[in-house]
């Protein structure tokens, strides 16, 4: 297999995540560690007149490229709301309340360890993540060998689950508001929207307004990724640009690479970093390690699951297309694997206590997201199998019938 088609490979983005985050526990391990943690501590500043964002370069991956990645969501989702696979209500219904149970139930498990600790308990949304891109790469791995509509599941999943964490992020953690900012912010949208009545399709415009929006918002006290998601909405879908591709799908095509292969390990590098020299039998069983770790392995798996469950035998829905019920259950357990998003809500959940707390929310996301992805390549080999074995002994049973007759 040549360079481009291992780069091409479904399975890509999902193994350079796990190997940029290796080499930041690498560094983290190592003499390297002061050098490591001064490197994401350097300070970055753009000056514009009397406008300035000075940030250690951690926070610039957090605030900003953060916020493409949430652009490149926002993209998915109109498209995917307006003429894909979440167009009609039969499309939705099973992937929306398995998207509900999979944020409700891993809440629920954290807020059982923590609901006493007035600081932990505002980690409860860090387990209802889900991280598409490693949960389709471990998918990957099984080909063709389970249908293209578990597939499908597993991607609509993640984009209800992804406007839960947008809507999340935005009600409960964005504190003290800047009026003038949020003011600022709101006349830019209202600009792009403009811009799509007016049908302009040129996409430097929709840029410029954009990074202006995402400033305001980021001095307004909303998290600045939001403003990616909200700029993703005024992106004409169908309107043609110069060169005569649709915007927002070139657009989506565009970016795709940039976040599976820059933003996201890069964000991977700066944050999965942890000094197992802080880690003991005392962090192991710290509540927020034991809620994010059971949440995600747990919580997913039995919400999704069961909720799925109920409803396809109340026939309100049915099971995904040519799908058993094993192999569901294989692709609920990647629902649990929670590592870029989960992670990311980890640094806003704790944003302003003690390397401690990142430890222990760094510790719990791996545990939980690599259980996870551990059992789900065990129920998914194994129900393969079955399938096979099936086959055969059908096919068995077909000869014996044909020589008898």
């Amino acid at each position: 297999m040549n360079a481009k088609k291992i780069i091409q490979h479904p399975s890509f983005g999902g193994a350079l995540l796990v190997f940029a985050a290796l080499v930041a526990m690498m560094l983290a391990n190592s003499p390297a560690y002061d050098a490591y943690r001064g490197f994401l501590s350097i300070p970055v500043e753009v000056v514009f007149g009397n406008f300035e964002i000075s940030k250690p370069l951690l926070l610039w991956v957090n605030d900003g490229l953060m916020a493409l990645f949430f652009l490149l969501i926002g993209l998915e989702v109109k498209r995917e709301v307006l003429i894909g696979d979440l167009s009609t209500p039969q499309q939705v219904l099973l992937p929306a309340v398995a998207a509900i149970a999979g944020i409700a139930f891993p809440a629920l498990i954290y807020l059982f360890f923590n609901s006493e600790d007035p600081i932990g308990i505002r980690g409860w949304a860090i387990p209802s993540a889900t991280d598409i891109a490693f949960a389709l790469g471990v998918f990957s791995l099984f080909g063709t060998r389970l249908p293209v509509s578990l597939k499908l599941f597993l991607l609509s999943v993640a984009i209800f689950d992804d406007i839960g964490a947008i809507v999340i992020i935005a009600l409960f953690y964005s504190a003290d508001l800047s009026t003038l900012s949020l003011g600022i912010s709101l006349v830019g949208l209202t600009m792009l929207f403009l811009l799509n009545r007016f049908r302009v399709n040129n996409l430097v415009p929709y840029t410029l307004i954009g990074l202006v929006v995402w400033a305001a918002v980021l001095k307004s006290g909303v998290h600045a990724t939001l403003a990616g998601f909200a700029i993703a909405w005024f992106i004409p879908l169908k309107l043609k640009n110069d060169d005569g591709h649709e915007m927002l799908p070139h657009l989506e095509h565009g970016l795709h690479p940039w976040i599976a292969f820059f933003v996201l390990p890069l964000f991977a590098f700066a944050n999965a970093g942890v000094h197992l020299g802080d880690i003991d039998l005392t962090t192991l069983l710290n509540p927020i390690t034991l809620g994010i770790a059971l949440g995600l392995f747990v919580g997913k798996q039995i919400g999704i699951f069961g909720v799925c469950w109920a409803v396809i035998k109340l026939k309100l829905t049915s099971l995904p297309k040519d799908a058993t019920w094993s192999q569901f259950y294989g692709v609920t357990l990647l629902c649990g694997i929670g590592f870029t998003m989960s992670l990311f809500i980890g640094t806003l959940a704790f944003e302003d206590q003690a390397m401690a707390y990142q430890t222990t929310v760094k510790l719990g996301v791996i545990i939980g997201s690599l259980a996870s992805a551990a059992l789900a390549i065990f129920v998914l080999n194994s129900s393969k199998e079955q399938h096979l074995e099936n086959n055969t002994t059908h096919h068995h049973k077909l000869l014996e019938n044909h020589n008898e007759t």
